[in-house]
């Protein structure tokens, strides 16, 4: 019985990730937004947000100090603009779960990233663009961050 119900939850996701990749980016971007507050509301907000108040506000120097970890990178670009970070495996309890599978479903972790950097900078404007991920077929997950 187990079986039978991972196999029907795995045929459940694949047929929903087919149908999101079919629709327009701002449909994918609400479909996942959800989800990505969820996973990141509680202690990833709160760890990006003790880190960003202990080094003044200065996402810069939070990077430099916290930005690499079994987790976590990030690497400074351009100073006070340009960010690429990620992480250095997929960290989804659906991926791992063996659920989700498909490279539409990291829209959920750039949306993730915006809701940080949203809340963390809420005067500023920014932008996250997914670079490639592990289910893209990378060896991690890496995103370009610009703050304007």
């Amino acid at each position: 019985m187990a079986n039978e119900w991972e196999r029907f939850n795995q045929t459940f996701f694949k047929t929903l990730e087919c149908g999101i990749e079919k629709l327009p980016q701002s449909e994918q971007e609400k479909l996942y937004r959800p989800c990505a507050v969820s996973c990141v509301q509680n202690y990833v907000l709160n760890e990006q947000q003790r880190q960003f108040n202990e080094c003044g506000g200065d996402l810069d120097l939070q990077y430099e100090k916290y930005g690499r970890s079994e987790f976590f990178f990030a690497h400074i670009v351009e100073r006070g603009r340009v960010y690429e970070i990620g992480y250095p495996r997929c960290l989804c309890p659906a991926v791992e779960a063996g659920l989700a599978s498909a490279p539409v479903h990291c829209e959920c972790s750039r949306q993730s990233i915006l809701y940080v950097l949203n809340t963390l900078l809420p005067e500023k404007k920014i932008r996250v663009e997914l670079m490639h991920t592990v289910l893209s077929g990378a060896q991690e997950c890496r995103f370009r961050v610009t703050v304007e």
